[in-house]
């Protein structure tokens, strides 16, 4: 038994000194990784005290930048558009203590051609997610991966899911149909305004997920954001029901947005 505990102290040690000297963070369990990831996730909806229940979420986002800065979907964020008198842009986050509070957001920059959004939110600075610095080579087909988000919040509460999957595939976000009359006005769009690949998951996400960060399983850093609606509305849109297939945007896209508010 001593044996087998020096063992597993060698092998815990041989991964820290590696990941030293490649200079990446290893984190040692997928737990570990979920408990870096969840106060940094927010919901995305709209406040309304005289609505019952007062706060409807439509959406995930996670924390980036100097703290006070949300990542989500632009579709999530289109309800702003909208809002009638007694709405306002509102996100959810826990406490330390497990409330849920509400603050105030407003749109801060935005990429529609990924889905993409930026909010501003008030209050102080939350723990922000560290992006991977990657323009995608580095991911590959058969990564460890998660994401975290808010799915069915209405049913299933403010409480954080996590899905453990792998990306099973790389893959242009518009494929062609095999004859013009195949199809759809939302294949034309994006195939006219330029393809671009994204990550398609082994796992299903579910209403409430779009936003959600899709990070590394070891390092906890982000690799891409789960979109439901830009993706599936464009590559399954031959598909008389859903398939369980879940995709995320690169993460790269999200960088150069937050770039852009610089």
């Amino acid at each position: 038994m001593a044996t087998v505990t020096r063992l597993a102290g060698r092998v815990t040690l041989a991964m820290v000194l590696t990941s030293v000297i490649v200079g990446r963070p290893v984190v040692a369990a997928l737990p570990e990784t979920v408990e870096l990831i969840r106060p940094s996730l927010v919901a995305v909806g709209t406040l309304n005290k005289f609505r019952s229940p007062a706060y409807q979420a439509f959406g995930t986002g996670f924390v980036v930048g100097d703290g006070t800065m949300v990542a989500t979907n632009a579709h999530v964020a289109a309800i702003m558009n909208r809002l009638d008198e007694h709405e306002a842009l509102t996100v959810l986050v826990r406490s330390e203590s497990g409330d849920a509070q509400a603050r105030p957001a407003r749109e801060l920059a935005s990429d529609p051609e990924h889905d993409l959004v930026l909010l501003k939110i008030e209050g102080r600075p939350l723990p922000a997610l560290r992006l991977a610095v990657t323009d995608g080579a580095d991911v590959r087909e058969g990564q460890s991966v998660a994401f975290s988000g808010f799915p069915l919040v209405g049913v299933l509460g403010f409480f954080p899911a996590t899905n453990r999957s792998i990306i099973s595939a790389i893959a242009p976000v518009a494929i062609p149909g095999a004859a013009a009359s195949q199809l759809t006005e939302k294949q034309i769009k994006r195939l006219a305004s330029g393809s671009f690949e994204i990550y398609q998951l082994d796992a299903s996400a579910y209403p409430g997920s779009s936003g959600s960060p899709l990070y590394d399983v070891d390092s906890g850093e982000v690799i891409g954001i789960i979109n439901m609606v830009l993706v599936k509305g464009t590559k399954e849109s031959a598909l008389s029901h859903p398939s369980g297939i879940t995709y995320a945007i690169p993460v790269r896209y999200l960088e150069a947005l937050l770039k852009a508010v610089d």
